[in-house]
């Protein structure tokens, strides 16, 4: 049976594709894994008692839409952390947020726009379900780049008008996957002006919001309040999966005006999966509570300082702003992140991502070529491990 003609130039996922590059090799050291963005900082003391006390609760069917108790400790953590007061009807529980970004795009892209086909425009390199959402709807995916010269940022005022005209939606993640860079409240007001301006709607992905060296990353919905932004003209994501290390229970949850998210709510009642009712008592407790945040956040930033100490004079060195990625140049001598993923691999042990996997061609030129991505998830003895042979293999 043929794979339909609109996955055809779907190129392998990023981790496969770097199995097959490095499996086929022994490793140079015992190795250290530093690819996968999944933390492995230690979850809640709260998870088991609450899932042992709600054990039974997996025979019940869920609520859909997410228990009003949890709605009601989202919308309580968005008006601490964003200032926002966000109506219960306004978000929706989901699978972690890979689910939510791909099903609100069905849910809210248009066949058409001005009569022709529409455009989702997204950062380049970006994170994969994007493109995913696009294709699925038969919309024109739009690979903008988020480079040096644009601060790894998306340009989207750079777009020519005509395709600005076009767009159904602009996928933002601030900060950044895989770069860190943070969109300040100015590039906010400014994006959000844009899409009043060109009529189209900014999916915010803010997985990594919570994590950060100085300052709080803003977030669109506090943004859209100051600049008194139509709240149709904002959708918001964010999980449990990086702020709260739980990655594997598969909670996050999608903002979103009143109209798009009776289409989202809508949609997920037809085709969608909801949290089982242990996983939304977790998730409760877990989005009421910020002391295990700090925590973790304290852990990070120790990490960060880890990578200034280590590779902080180096050419091109950022120093992590947001998240848990740094988003290496690597050598001229070397070529390629890909050349370098290997070669760590290889002589070190150390396995990292190479940038272009993450990335779509821009014309002739991959924007993540020259770039690897690490993961600073491990404990802070194996990262310094792993750095200091990272350092010693690639830099010399």
């Amino acid at each position: 049976m043929a794979f339909p003609e609109r996955f055809s130039n779907l190129p392998e996922y990023a981790f496969p594709r770097l199995r097959k590059l490095l499996d086929v090799h022994e490793p140079g050291a015992e190795p250290i894994a530093m690819t996968i963005g999944e933390p492995r900082h230690a979850i809640p003391d709260f998870v088991g008692p609450i899932l042992a006390e709600s054990l039974a609760e997996f025979g019940r069917y869920p609520v859909n839409e997410g228990t009003p108790e949890l709605l009601g400790a989202i919308s309580d953590w968005a008006a601490r952390r964003h200032g926002v007061t966000l109506a219960p009807e306004r978000l929706m529980a989901a699978n972690g947020t890979r689910e939510a970004l791909f099903n609100a795009v069905l849910a809210l892209c248009p066949e058409t726009k001005r009569g022709r086909q529409p455009v989702v425009a997204m950062p380049n390199p970006f994170y994969q379900v994007y493109a995913m959402g696009a294709m699925t709807t038969g919309a024109q995916p739009l690979y903008v780049d988020a480079t040096e010269q644009t601060g790894f940022l998306p340009d989207f005022e750079g777009l020519d008008p005509d395709i600005l005209d076009r767009m159904a939606i602009a996928f933002l993640c601030s900060p950044a996957n895989p770069q860190g860079a943070v969109a300040g409240r100015d590039y906010l007001a400014r994006l959000l002006e844009l899409a009043e301006r060109h009529d189209f709607v900014i999916f915010s992905d803010e997985c990594y919001s919570e994590l950060w060296a100085d300052t709080p990353p803003p977030g669109v919905l506090d943004v859209a309040a100051a600049t008194g932004a139509a709240p149709e003209r904002v959708v918001m994501f964010n999980s449990l999966s990086k702020r709260s290390n739980l990655a594997g229970l598969r909670s996050g949850f999608v903002a979103a005006g009143p109209q798009s998210m009776t289409h989202i709510r809508r949609l997920r009642a037809y085709a969608g999966a909801p949290l089982p009712l242990p996983v939304q008592r977790v998730s409760t407790a877990a989005w009421a509570d910020e002391t295990h945040v700090e925590t973790n956040r304290a852990l990070y930033r120790a990490k960060y300082d880890l990578a200034q100490d280590i590779l902080g004079d180096l050419p091109g060195f950022r120093p992590v702003e947001a998240g848990f990625f740094l988003w290496l140049k690597v050598p001229a001598s070397i070529a390629t992140g890909e050349a370098a993923a290997l070669k760590l691999w290889r002589e070190a042990g150390v396995r990292v991502l190479p940038g272009a996997y993450l990335a779509r061609n821009s014309g002739d030129a991959n924007p993540g070529n020259d770039y690897i991505r690490v993961a600073l998830v491990a404990p802070h003895a194996e990262t310094q491990r792993g750095l200091t042979r990272l350092r010693a293999c690639l830099y010399g």
